[in-house]
C-alpha cells in the first residue's frame, strides 16, 4: 500500500479529529485523553494545539490514516527534551511500514532541535513496545498505575530515544 508521510496544518483539523477520535474509542487504554475530551474541544483549540506541537499524518490517497505528534519542552532547563504523542495508525496500515515511517519522520523532525525523545506505552501493548524498541527507544521506568481505564489500572513504560547516541548505546560501550 501506498502512503505519505506529511505535516498537519490547522486545515487538517477535521481529519485529525476524526483519526484522533477512532484512536481514542478503539484503543482507550493506550491514551491519557478521552472521546469525551475530545469533543469537548473546539476547532479553534485543535488548532490552536498545532501550534504548540508538529502533528505528522500518514496519508493514503489523501485520506489521513494515521498520526503523531510532537512536543519540545518549552523551560531553559527543558528545551533538550521532546515527546512522542498520539502515535495511532489504522488497522489497514498496520504490517506496511506505515508506523515506522511516522516515528522516523518525527524523529528526523526533532533531530537538531532535541537531544532526547521520550514516550510512554501501556506495558501491555507489547507490538507498541516491539515497534519503538526498533526505532532505538529504550524502557527507563515503569510507571505503575498510570493511568485508569475502564475500571482497570494500566502501567506505563517511560522510554527514550537519545539523538546524539547510536540506538541502544550504553554509557558503558
Amino acid at each position: 500500500m501506498d502512503f505519505a508521510i506529511r505535516t498537519l496544518t490547522a486545515d487538517d483539523v477535521p481529519a485529525y479529529r476524526a483519526v484522533r477520535h477512532e484512536a481514542l474509542v478503539n484503543h482507550p487504554e493506550a491514551y491519557g485523553s478521552s472521546p469525551d475530551s475530545l469533543a469537548k474541544r473546539s476547532d479553534a483549540e485543535l488548532a490552536a494545539m498545532f501550534e504548540q506541537m508538529t502533528l505528522f499524518g500518514v496519508v493514503v490517497e489523501q485520506r489521513l490514516c494515521g498520526l503523531a505528534a510532537f512536543g519540545q519542552g518549552e523551560g531553559e532547563r527543558e528545551r533538550h527534551r521532546g515527546g512522542l504523542y498520539q502515535v495511532y495508525v489504522q488497522p489497514s496500515l498496520r504490517g506496511t511500514g506505515a508506523a515506522p515511517a511516522l516515528i522516523a519522520a518525527v524523529l528526523h523532525y526533532a533531530r537538531g532541535r532535541v537531544l532526547q525523545v521520550h514516550l510512554g506505552v501501556g506495558a501491555h501493548n507489547q507490538p507498541a513496545i516491539r515497534l519503538y524498541q526498533k526505532a532505538g527507544f529504550e524502557i527507563y521506568r515503569t510507571e505503575p498505575r498510570a493511568l485508569f481505564v475502564n475500571g482497570r489500572y494500566i502501567d506505563e513504560h517511560l522510554m527514550v530515544r537519545f539523538l546524539d547516541e547510536a540506538p541502544g548505546k550504553t554509557e558503558n560501550e
